[in-house]
């Protein structure tokens, strides 16, 4: 499921982790992607915009919503759809951490071509 999602973010993740806690990486992978990214219920659409919401509003996840914005994106969202969800996330989390979101978010597009579907 990682791979399908965002297979260079896995991947770094596992790299970042190597020397010091190989084994954590694969149990992060295993259970998020392979056991509750798996479960039916939900479309990934809704898993991710799921994701990148807690992520924004937990504001200590930069790393990983940067990821999952990416993963997003690789899913089918828009960035029009990206950033309506960081800006749904300010009422809940506050001004700030839907600043520090939607920055990322930035940084993220930036990195994409325009498909012209946003």
């Amino acid at each position: 499921m990682l791979d399908a999602l965002n297979r260079e973010a896995g991947e770094a993740q596992a790299q970042a982790l190597a020397d010091i806690a190989p084994d954590f990486a694969d149990m992060v992978h295993e259970f998020a992607f392979g056991d509750i990214y798996s479960r039916p219920g939900l479309g990934m659409r809704e898993r991710m915009i799921a994701t990148i919401s807690v992520l924004a509003a937990m504001g200590n996840a930069s790393p990983q919503l940067e990821a999952h914005i990416q993963s997003a994106l690789n899913t089918g969202l828009s960035r029009e759809e990206i950033t309506e969800v960081l800006m749904q996330v300010s009422v809940y989390a506050g001004f700030p951490a839907t600043v520090n979101a939607l920055t990322i978010a930035k940084r993220v597009f930036a990195r994409q071509p325009e498909t012209g579907r946003d």
